[in-house]
């Protein structure tokens, strides 16, 4: 698996023409890696399950979380350190996962993501014959 994340700019630098997006948070991601396959976590804190879209599109797997930024009514703030208000993280996934199984939990902030081998990449037991 290759993280395929392009950071764009450092986190106060504001986008030029005005109009686009600030570029998108990255999430902090672990991935643990087994004998059957691979689990990875991704910490997406603010982010609602509803607003949390995972994709696999040509062994690319997406991960995309929006945020609300919301300022309480009357106040203005002085110092942001986050200025996007959605995350996005891409990895290309190798020929020995099995992109159809793929298995997600989202709990407190953290989706955990269970990745199968493929079958023809688990490891097998060969048995010997005595002749």
């Amino acid at each position: 698996m290759t993280d395929n994340t392009v950071i764009a700019g450092q986190p106060d630098e504001k986008p030029q023409g005005g109009d686009r997006d600030p570029a998108p948070l990255i999430p902090a991601v672990d991935v643990f890696e087994d004998g059957s396959g691979i689990t990875l976590r991704a910490d997406l804190p603010g982010v609602p399950k509803d607003k949390l879209s995972l994709q696999i599109k040509d062994d690319t797997l997406t991960i995309e979380g929006a945020i609300s930024l919301g300022m309480p009514q009357g106040m203005e703030a002085v110092h942001a350190e986050i200025s996007s208000a959605r995350y996005e993280r891409a990895f290309t996934l190798s020929k020995e996962l099995d992109a159809d199984k793929v298995t997600a939990q989202f709990e407190a902030g953290v989706l955990t993501l269970r990745i199968p081998k493929a079958e023809h990449a688990q490891p097998r037991r060969i048995e010997v014959q005595i002749s």
